[in-house]
C-alpha cells in the first residue's frame, strides 16, 4: 500500500519544490502517467506483489525507459532555443510526462530490490 501512495506523494513533492508556480498542473500530469500500469492488464495474474515490473511488462522495459528519458531530457535541451508558445507548452508537457514516467519506473524498480 505504501508503494501506491508513493506514486502520488513523490510527484506532489517534486511539483511543489521544482514547479511551484504551476504545481497543480505539474502534479496532475505526473500522476496521469500512472496509466502506464495499463500494461499490467496483459499479465496473468494482473497483480502479483512478488513480481518485478521492470523488464516484465511491455511499458516497463528498458527500451521504453530510454524513451521516457528522452521525453524528460529533450525539452530541457530544446528549451535553450527560441520557440513559440505552442512549442513551449508541448515541451513542458513532454518534460513532465517523461518525469512522471521516470518517477514511476524508479519506484517500481525499488520493488525489484526487495
Amino acid at each position: 500500500m505504501i508503494h501506491i501512495a508513493l506514486h502520488f506523494i513523490i510527484p506532489l513533492l517534486i511539483a511543489l519544490v521544482f514547479y511551484r508556480g504551476q504545481w497543480r498542473s505539474a502534479v496532475m500530469i505526473m500522476i496521469a502517467t500512472m496509466l502506464v500500469d495499463a500494461d499490467h492488464l496483459l499479465a496473468d495474474p494482473i497483480y502479483d506483489p512478488h513480481r518485478c515490473s521492470i523488464g516484465f511488462h511491455p511499458l516497463h522495459t528498458w527500451p521504453a525507459i530510454v524513451i521516457y528519458v528522452g521525453l524528460f531530457l529533450v525539452p530541457l535541451i530544446m528549451s535553450r532555443r527560441q520557440a513559440g508558445d505552442n512549442l513551449k507548452v508541448a515541451m513542458r508537457m513532454s518534460h513532465l510526462i517523461g518525469l512522471g514516467l521516470l518517477i514511476h519506473m524508479i519506484l517500481d524498480g525499488l520493488d525489484c530490490l526487495m
